[in-house]
């Protein structure tokens, strides 16, 4: 088999698939798991749906339009959020930025901690 010119990095530093770009959950800068991108483009693709669809049948009418589209985009989302976290257990956390992996974590907090001391 072929090496590819990747193989020799670390593998932190490995470019990601397509599928692990999207289903790979993600790390903020304190540890906390964060949604992957497929969840995030799912929620954008659900709501804008949900809204494009709903317009029609209210006829216009504002607060029975947020009403319909939130009455179907939740469990849409419900049921897509939970088949994305079962594809996401396959993939290892990625970091929610690549600058996070620049961090001193020697330090006990980070100056942007919203903690009073």
């Amino acid at each position: 088999m072929d090496k590819t010119r990747f193989d020799n990095l670390d593998p932190e530093f490995r470019p990601m698939s397509l599928l692990g770009f999207l289903f790979a959950p993600r790390k903020d800068h304190k540890g906390w798991s964060t949604p992957s991108e497929a969840a995030r483009l799912y929620f954008l693709l659900v709501l804008l749906g949900s809204a494009v669809w709903a317009w029609p049948l209210t006829q216009g009418k504002v607060l029975l339009w947020l009403g319909l589209v939130v009455f179907v985009a939740t469990p849409l989302l419900t049921v897509g959020w939970w088949l994305i976290s079962l594809v996401s257990q396959r993939f290892e956390s990625r970091v929610l930025v690549d600058s996070l992996n620049r961090i001193d974590r020697s330090k006990k907090e980070s100056i942007h901690s919203f903690r009073k001391p």
